[in-house]
């Protein structure tokens, strides 16, 4: 069930699960965020709602709601 924007998530894997069911992982960001990696150190444009490290693929996501702040990003795992 679609919690709007009240929805609270313990984890990455848990915003990329949703996301992903949703079909928002795709979704471009209506402004990509500057993403410093919590794997690598590498810093990355996060330009969808789940994208990838290109250093070393740590997964990350991001809610709709959420998507206008990188403070809300989360990792999900390396090639989740």
């Amino acid at each position: 069930m679609h919690d709007g924007c009240s929805g609270t998530f313990e984890s990455g894997k848990q915003i990329v699960d949703k996301i992903r069911m949703m079909g928002f992982n795709t979704n471009p960001l209506g402004t990509p965020l500057e993403i410093h990696c919590s794997n690598c150190d590498a810093i990355f444009q996060m330009e969808t709602m789940e994208s990838q490290c290109p250093a070393c693929s740590m997964v990350y996501g991001v809610t709709p709601c959420h998507s206008h702040s990188a403070q809300f990003v989360k990792a999900a795992g390396v090639n989740y």
